[in-house]
């Protein structure tokens, strides 16, 4: 396999656990706000407490740094 598709898979794999993340935290944020509706608590009080959220920090964390692998790998100069 020549280094430019193993980077190109490379990338491939990281946007899929890049969008696996972001589903991820969306699903956490919304299953929140649906428990929260029920029992009748503010959707500013909870997406306050939401950013406070441990998971959601690491999650975000994350994807902060593959979204600058990517951008590293893609400024690089291919073989």
């Amino acid at each position: 396999m020549s280094e430019t598709s193993e980077s190109t898979t490379q990338e491939q794999e990281i946007e899929e656990v890049i969008k696996g993340l972001e589903q991820y935290r969306e699903r956490i944020i919304n299953t929140t706000l649906e428990h929260a509706k029920k029992v009748k608590i503010p959707k500013a009080k909870v997406m306050a407490k939401l950013e406070q959220h441990p998971e959601l920090s690491k999650i975000d964390q994350a994807l902060n740094e593959l979204r600058s692998a990517t951008q590293y790998q893609t400024q690089q100069p291919r073989a």
